[in-house]
């Protein structure tokens, strides 16, 4: 691919190149490759097509986890979640150790703890890492699905945006069952506080347990709030919102 310089940028196609915008700017592209039916026939290409078959299983389990998680990632996502999540796919995937090339899914891969831990700490919003936003410690049960912090001050245990006011804490309980892109997710209580000093316990319970088979994610988020006339408004379309995969079992 090609950068398109100079004042004039073009879009469409000019015999075989191809001219375009995406998020990183303005680009072009000559048409080549090899003819899709002979990719998929010729045997030479048997392990194009196996790897053609693996990153589309990578990518329908990272639209799984999306679709699973959506209502959350609404306000705390990154424009490059898509390709991040299709990238820890494919990487869980590569631990699948029983099944043939080609045939090696997520859904087989996940039942190791090496997979689980590759997914644990996952941040759906790469301008804020709930590690560099979030300074108290939590505890998450995995048995109930209940995540507690115990006096938590927002001035000294938050990172907060200029101009914040009031921050929510929400969790949930997701059970994504990545063999049959099936998931069940139930959100906790939302508690909502002031930016100040004030010490708050926080304990966020789910509604219930999620149904069906499947892994078991564990989701903190936090937003931030900018309160005028008694409405709280969030900051810049939730830019500095974090949502993260706080545990997996």
């Amino acid at each position: 691919m090609a950068q398109q310089k100079g004042i004039i940028k073009l879009k469409g196609k000019i015999g075989d190149i191809s001219f375009y915008k995406t998020q990183d700017g303005h680009l072009a592209r000559e048409k080549g490759g090899v003819d899709a039916s002979r990719i998929a026939n010729d045997a030479a290409f048997v392990r194009t097509r196996e790897n053609g078959a693996e990153f589309g299983s990578s990518a329908s389990s990272g639209k799984v986890l999306r679709d699973a998680l959506r209502n959350m990632m609404m306000t705390a996502s990154d424009n490059r979640v898509t390709s991040r999540l299709t990238k820890l796919m494919t990487d869980i995937k590569n631990l699948d150790s029983t099944s043939l090339r080609g045939a090696r899914t997520v859904g087989t891969a996940i039942a190791q703890p090496t997979a689980k831990a590759l997914l644990k700490g996952f941040n759906f919003n790469s301008r804020a890492i709930l590690g560099s936003v979030l300074f108290k410690p939590y505890a998450v049960d995995a048995a109930t699905g209940v995540i507690t912090m115990n006096g938590l001050s927002p001035i000294n245990d938050i990172a907060y945006p200029s101009g914040a006011t009031h921050m929510s804490v929400k969790g949930s309980w997701a059970k994504v069952d990545f063999a049959n892109n099936a998931f069940d997710v139930q959100l906790s209580n939302v508690v909502n506080i002031p930016i100040d000093a004030n010490a708050n316990n926080v304990v966020l319970t789910p509604a219930a347990a999620p149904a069906g088979p499947g892994t078991d994610l564990f989701l903190l988020q936090i937003e931030f709030f900018q309160e005028v006339n008694g409405v709280q408004y969030s900051l810049k379309n939730g830019a500095y919102n974090a949502l993260s995969i706080v545990e997996v079992a």
